[in-house]
């Protein structure tokens, strides 16, 4: 695939605290790409949800009452890509399958690996200068040709695409192609999860940022808040 033409060019973007989606950047590890990730070019929108149900714990004789919610399994994250058909590029492509020009793959039932995608959200100066160098959750990524901008990253790890279509009509030239894909895991990159990953709300650490629940629950104003 050739990431180096025309269609892959970069404009500048409006410096703003808000986000916008022109800072937002996806990225795959495309067949053929040795050097690893590079930016999926010409993607009209990529849309992220996940769920999970929440068990309502109550007790006989309390009266209309939650005693607690108690948090069930999270379902694995969904993502929703659309992008551009190019005659040198399909989807398949984009995420390492040897689709389209490349090879057999024409069809989900023939990949046979998962894949990763990058999202890249770049902070605008303004907001680069508020967070400062302190915040380790954001990253420098430093531009080949010199310069350099702050990002906060996510990858989802180990993805298959559970859905695919692209349809050609005649009352519009250019096409497009959908998928839906679901992740097994998501991660920023470089931080230890598990059982002692520090979330916040966190009563132990955190003090007044947590739920007055877990105050002294004899009083309306629980220990440390206020």
């Amino acid at each position: 695939m050739n990431s180096s033409n025309y269609m892959y060019r970069q404009g500048s973007s409006p410096e703003t605290r808000v986000a916008v989606s022109q800072k937002n950047r996806i990225y795959s590890k495309p067949e053929g790409q040795a050097s690893g990730w590079d930016q999926i070019g010409a993607a009209s929108s990529f849309e992220l949800s996940e769920s999970r149900e929440i068990a309502e714990v109550r007790g006989v004789g309390m009266g209309d009452q939650i005693g607690e919610l108690v948090p069930g399994n999270t379902e694995a994250m969904k993502i929703t890509l659309n992008r551009m058909l190019m005659y040198t590029a399909n989807i398949h492509q984009q995420v390492g399958y040897k689709g389209g020009g490349s090879g057999a793959v024409r069809s989900l039932k023939h990949h046979r690996w998962p894949f990763d995608i990058k999202q890249e959200l770049v902070l605008s100066q303004i907001a680069a200068a508020e967070t400062g160098p302190s915040v380790a959750n954001f990253h420098t990524v430093n531009l080949a040709g010199g310069g350099q901008f702050t990002a906060m990253h996510t990858i989802y790890e180990a993805c298959w695409m559970n859905s695919y279509s692209s349809g050609f009509s005649s009352d519009g030239a250019q096409v497009s192609e959908d998928t839906n894909i679901t992740c097994t895991d998501v991660l920023d990159g470089f931080s230890s999860y598990g059982m002692f990953l520090e979330s916040g709300n966190n009563p132990f650490v955190d003090g007044k940022q947590s739920s007055m629940r877990f105050g002294t629950a004899t009083t309306l104003n629980p220990t440390g808040v206020v």
